[in-house]
């Protein structure tokens, strides 16, 4: 048998549900989507309230109008973040069992598919309100870190989505990873894609003030997602239906992210080259 050099470290065992009200469960994993929408609308409000980050002294959008879009996003997250992961992960399965759709209690949920359904909502209210939507797409940015890394964290929770095998000394038997040490994957998307990326974007919105060129926070976060995510899926074992899908390395997390990356970089390009509270 070999024997490892480090020790991999005991999973803390918590239980997924965080409170039980007679039949009713409420899962980490939605008080994770609950606290995020909550603390970022409270984010976002105190963002457009400074006037100082703002072309023109002025926010293009009210706290008002951010309170009136908390149920579209959260529509947006929910339905679009279903609807991906069953396009991009398990389409067999749901074809098969399409009840399942509704399951959401069983988890199935797409970043990518959540990041299309909350642009939709934004594009829709945008037009609404008269409001720029990439000022729009740049305040709504800004707070998103703060839901990804309590997602990632409650994913560490569930046990699920749990990272390749590893021989580190932070390594982790997963009660349901086999009896091989494996990498915390969840925690390094919590550490990049939540705090790494929200300290990047406060630094561009307060400090540089790139709110001021509409789109260059929306192409930060986009892009720095996008890089996370592909670092990230080098570690992270990728789902069993699918595997790796060229060359024993490549994952659907990689492909999904990376046009985010081209797109991020067009977009930041995009609010270089303009300038102006008219850019839209």
């Amino acid at each position: 048998m070999l024997m490892l050099p480090f020790s991999a470290l005991t999973f803390p065992n918590i239980d997924p549900v965080a409170l039980r009200l007679g039949p009713l469960a409420i899962h980490w994993y939605g008080v994770g989507y609950v606290v995020g929408i909550l603390l970022g609308w409270w984010y976002a409000r105190r963002i457009v309230s400074n006037d100082r980050l703002w072309a023109g002294g002025k926010a293009p959008l009210t706290a008002v109008d951010l309170d009136d879009f908390i149920l579209w996003a959260a529509v947006g997250i929910v339905a679009g973040g279903r609807i991906g992961y069953i396009l991009f992960y398990d389409f067999a399965r749901y074809l098969q069992n399409p009840l399942d759709i509704f399951a959401l209690w069983e988890g199935g949920m797409s970043f990518h598919g959540g990041l299309l359904g909350v642009t939709l909502a934004m594009i829709l209210f945008a037009m609404r309100r008269g409001i720029s939507p990439w000022s729009m797409f740049d305040t709504v940015s800004a707070v998103v870190p703060i839901g990804l890394g309590l997602v990632r964290i409650a994913n560490f929770i569930n046990s699920e989505l749990w990272g390749r095998p590893a021989n580190l000394p932070w390594a982790f038997v997963f009660p349901n990873g086999g009896p091989e040490p494996r990498h915390p994957s969840q925690l390094y998307e919590a550490a990049l894609e939540g705090l790494v990326l929200f300290l990047v974007l406060r630094l561009l919105t307060h400090r540089l003030l790139k709110l001021k060129k509409p789109g260059f926070v929306a192409g930060a976060f986009v892009c720095g997602y996008g890089l996370s995510r592909i670092f990230v899926e080098f570690f992270r074992e990728p789902d069993p239906q699918l595997g790796y899908l060229l060359g024993g390395w490549l994952t659907m997390g990689m492909i999904l992210s990376t046009p985010m990356v081209l797109v991020g970089i067009w977009a930041m390009w995009r609010a270089s080259a303009r300038s102006g509270p008219a850019a839209e």
